[in-house]
């Protein structure tokens, strides 16, 4: 897939995932990379970015497989963000596929 279409949607992703329950890092990365191939590395910058900006706190919890972990846990700013993006992401892919239609069509 893709390159361009992954960075555009995988911010997405990792918000409609948190917005359900909080996760830590790896689990973000299984999850979304069981549907999208992605690299782990492309989601650890975009938490901390996230982060940073006040979408998401952070904790941490023990865990009975080694050391604990950093949990990420959606914020109220970051739950308006998510609906901003969803919309954004409903205008956005309706005018494509409206032009891939449009385009077939002509075929």
């Amino acid at each position: 897939m893709n390159i361009q279409f992954k960075k555009g949607v995988l911010n997405l992703c990792v918000l409609v995932l948190l917005d359900k329950q909080d996760r830590y890092g790896y689990e973000l990365v299984q999850k979304i990379s069981g549907q999208i191939s992605i690299s782990e590395g492309s989601v650890y910058p975009l938490l901390r970015r996230l982060t940073k900006e006040g979408y998401f706190t952070t904790y941490l919890k023990e865990s009975t497989e080694g050391p604990p972990r950093k949990y990420y846990k959606l914020t109220d700013t970051g739950r308006e963000y998510l609906h901003e993006q969803l919309e954004e992401w409903k205008h956005f892919s309706l005018g494509v596929n409206t032009l891939i239609k449009e385009g077939i069509k002509n075929d």
